[in-house]
């Protein structure tokens, strides 16, 4: 009997235990799905910097090192094409130049000045002309404005595998 009261309490314990973690995992996804629409892989809004630490971030980044990270940031354009990339603002006029990794998903064109949440990795990279002019044909820039880009600059990158756009 003895045996059996102590099974079953250890028995109880642990169904316990493990429906408060399912309970609270639960809570924290219907969170964010009730404040976000989803792109990608699964990503929580929990544990996020803001896109003035990211800019921070990025300045301690040499061209060839990445960091995995999360931040929040306002969408300052997207390609108006497929939705296949976009531009995050950081911080002092600066952004970041947001693709999606293997091209799994894609944006919806009209998401300018909403806020969006990146998961994944972010790199500093060296922009050709032919690059930049591609990339503000995609954006609509007028034929005026492409052809005033003439150097490479050096620009903030963001591969993201997941995205959450705040509804």
């Amino acid at each position: 009997m003895y045996r059996f009261s102590l099974l079953t309490a250890l028995l109880f314990a642990v169904n316990f235990c493990t429906s408060q973690e399912i309970k609270s995992k639960s809570d924290s996804e219907v969170k964010t799905q009730k404040l976000y629409e989803s792109f990608g892989e699964k990503t929580e809004a929990a544990n996020t910097i803001s896109s003035i630490d990211m800019l921070k971030e990025y300045a301690n980044l040499q061209t060839s090192d990445s960091l995995k990270t999360k931040f929040t940031a306002k969408v300052l354009d997207v390609c108006k094409v497929k939705g296949c990339w976009m531009r995050l603002e950081l911080d002092n006029g600066e952004e970041a130049m947001v693709k999606f990794k293997n091209y799994g998903f894609f944006m919806p064109f009209d998401i300018t000045g909403k806020e969006v949440i990146v998961n994944g990795s972010a790199f500093v990279n060296e922009m050709s002309v032919a690059e930049q002019k591609h990339y503000a044909e995609d954006g609509g820039k007028s034929k005026e404005e492409i052809a005033k880009i003439t150097a490479a600059k050096k620009t903030y990158g963001f591969l993201a595998d997941g995205v959450l756009l705040k509804k």
